[in-house]
């Protein structure tokens, strides 16, 4: 039920306290049952953003891996809010909070009404065009990964969605595209 609020949704927000510098166990486990979406994303054109409440001002790596999660998921990701928020809260607290949420409203709805899907950062690309080109080369029709590439094209293409990539990219793909296939091959020995 989840899953088709977010397929049907312009944006998604995770929110998650912080429990020992990591998301709560609820949230980690949503996270490891959608985990195939790493391997076969589908948000494309889709906002996410992420909100992480902790009482003391450590754990800025949460938001990080959050929005890691967001990449992954397919995603166009705007940074996440880190509310260190303690009880009882002081005024003051709550209207620095009110700010920043705030702030953090307004770059997210900007995200959301952006029609045009950014250029693939350089980490994703290079995950895209290895990650493809190994798949075609280790798998088969056998595998969900394989026939879901097969299906959206990606064996022949540039990245995830059509994209124009700048001359240095197009030739970091190609090299990443040998690296994937020099690995698989290897692998496949």
């Amino acid at each position: 039920m989840l899953v088709d609020k977010m397929l049907a949704s312009d944006g998604v927000v995770f929110a998650s306290p912080s429990y020992m510098f990591q998301v709560s166990g609820a949230m980690k486990t949503f996270i490891d049952r959608l985990a195939f979406f790493g391997h076969r994303p589908r948000f494309f054109g889709k906002a996410f953003t992420s909100i992480v409440i902790q009482g003391l001002p450590f754990g800025g790596g949460i938001g990080k891996y959050l929005t890691l999660v967001g990449s992954c998921f397919g995603f166009k990701t705007i940074s996440g809010s880190r509310i260190v928020a303690r009880e009882p809260m002081m005024p003051r607290d709550v209207r620095k909070m009110q700010k920043a949420l705030a702030r953090h409203s307004k770059r997210f709805y900007e995200a959301l009404a952006e029609e045009r899907s950014p250029a693939p950062k350089l980490t994703m690309l290079m995950g895209f065009r290895i990650g493809r080109t190994t798949m075609k080369i280790e798998l088969d029709e056998r595998s969900c990964d394989y026939r879901y590439y097969r299906d959206k094209g990606w064996f022949d293409a540039d990245y995830f969605y059509p994209v124009r990539l700048g001359p240095l990219k197009s030739v970091l793909g190609r090299l990443f595209d040998a690296i994937g296939g020099r690995t698989a091959r290897r692998g496949v020995e």
